[in-house]
């Protein structure tokens, strides 16, 4: 009898463990979703930060897709209808929503002229993966961050969701797409500094996954002196998988009179150039005991 309950029970196959999200979700619809945009509705603006909103025919698309200018945005969907301001970049800005659902993708796009001085240092961060953080932190110059050609983490004015202005005018805007204003999911994490100082700036991300969430691909946007003859633009995209880990996306050394350098850990070679702190190396070190984040770099 116990021979014929063991066979019995090693023929039955074991329930299938849920399946971890990987890249963004489409929607369950099988028709073609309609995505219409109600801002911007063009023409000209002198608002410095720009509202897109919209709606969709297809209610389990969640998030949308949205392009300013190139730079991608994840954004969440509430019953069908999306809403979130965004900083505008000068001149021309062309918005586009896209909605991917079984049927396929469908898009909608605006384009809208701001009457703006341009944004000299903008930072976009999102993640792929819902039910997770990939909090942004900036670290900024300050008058005794740098000392002997030495970085000094501790003396830098830290910007994230805790402490969303600094001293010389960066800002971080908070998560806000209805609900909690800080929803663990996709982003976007914003900041943005429109009279950066000179100096070196750490922009990191430190990565806080809920539930079954093993894993994300965090996707970093920086463009520097946007809609200028100088702008600079750089994606970053790195895999994030152990709680807590905080990852150095970027350094960016402002020289000044529009001019700035990136160095990104994970695709450039440790700068030489005069006018770099000499210990990046132990500034992450200091960074890291000092508890600001609290992982491996």
């Amino acid at each position: 009898m116990l021979s014929v309950i063991l066979a019995l029970l090693l023929s039955q196959t074991p329930p299938a463990a849920n399946p971890r999200q990987q890249g963004v979700p489409i929607g369950k619809g099988k028709t073609l979703p309609t995505v219409k945009l109600s801002a911007p509705t063009g023409g000209w603006t002198v608002d410095r930060m720009l509202l897109v909103e919209g709606t969709l025919s297809d209610n389990t698309i969640d998030p949308v897709v949205v392009s300013i200018n190139g730079d991608r945005y994840l954004m969440r969907t509430f019953n069908g209808r999306f809403s979130r301001k965004f900083p505008a970049g000068s001149g021309k800005n062309i918005v586009t929503v896209m909605a991917t659902n079984q049927a396929g993708t469908a898009r909608a796009q605006a384009t809208s002229y701001a009457q703006i001085p341009p944004v000299p240092f903008k930072v976009i961060l999102t993640s792929d993966t819902d039910g997770v953080y990939t909090d942004l932190h900036v670290y900024e110059p300050t008058d005794t961050s740098v000392k002997d050609s030495a970085l000094q983490i501790s003396s830098m004015a830290h910007v994230y969701w805790a402490e969303t202005s600094s001293p010389s005018g960066g800002t971080f805007f908070l998560n806000s797409q209805g609900g909690d204003f800080d929803q663990p999911a996709y982003g976007p994490y914003l900041y943005i500094h429109r009279a950066p100082p000179k100096g070196v700036y750490l922009v990191a991300t430190n990565y806080w996954p809920s539930g079954d969430k093993a894993h994300t691909l965090a996707t970093l946007n920086l463009a520097l002196f946007e809609g200028t003859p100088n702008e600079v633009r750089r994606m970053v995209r790195i895999p994030l998988a152990t709680p807590g880990t905080t990852r150095v996306l970027a350094w960016v050394n402002v020289l000044g009179d529009g001019q700035a350098e990136v160095y990104v850990p994970s695709q450039d070679p440790k700068p030489t150039r005069a006018g770099w702190p000499n210990n990046l190396d132990a500034a992450l070190k200091e960074l890291q005991s000092n508890g600001d984040g609290g992982g491996e770099y």
